[in-house]
């Protein structure tokens, strides 16, 4: 074999290794990105469970003083160092809009035009701030029908 076609060979070899290498890291990055949302979602979810049962008040966001639905969402990701806007229409534009079939513990589901939100925590549920005179609780999908307008996953 000639020194110029070992040195071709060579040259395809390590580009071949470059982009494998390339691919598995991005593979790997995917996967850590979806892990890290899944966690995060989880934890997400065990923590608005300890706020069921707070009151509703109109523009609240703490437990002591009650939670209005956005008040409610953007205390939980606090906990976990994201801040969010204390409005659900503002929180629409923030992360990855998700399908209703691709719904994971953790995404936010908006609805009423986008002037309610809650915390999505599976099997068809999510918790959230109702309205006044309510307090934290649980809901379903279907009871919301077709006031549902769509979903967010927030990404660190």
């Amino acid at each position: 074999m000639t020194t110029p076609l070992r040195l071709a060979l060579l040259a395809v070899a390590i580009c071949a290794s470059l982009v494998l290498a390339a691919g598995r890291a991005a593979a790997s990055t995917a996967h850590h990105a979806r892990a890290s949302h899944a966690t995060l979602g989880i934890r997400a979810v065990q923590f608005a469970r300890h706020l069921l049962g707070t009151r509703y008040v109109y523009g609240g966001s703490t437990p002591r003083t009650g939670f209005d639905c956005s008040g409610l969402v953007r205390y939980v990701y606090a906990h976990f160092g994201i801040s969010l806007p204390h409005s659900s229409y503002a929180d629409f534009d923030l992360g990855r809009r998700v399908s209703r079939r691709g719904l994971r513990p953790g995404d936010l589901v908006f609805f009423h035009g986008l002037g309610h939100v809650g915390i999505y925590v599976g099997a068809g549920k999510f918790i959230h701030a109702p309205h006044t005179g309510t307090r934290v609780s649980y809901s379903t999908l279907a009871e919301y029908g077709s006031e549902y307008d769509g979903a967010r996953r927030l990404v660190r």
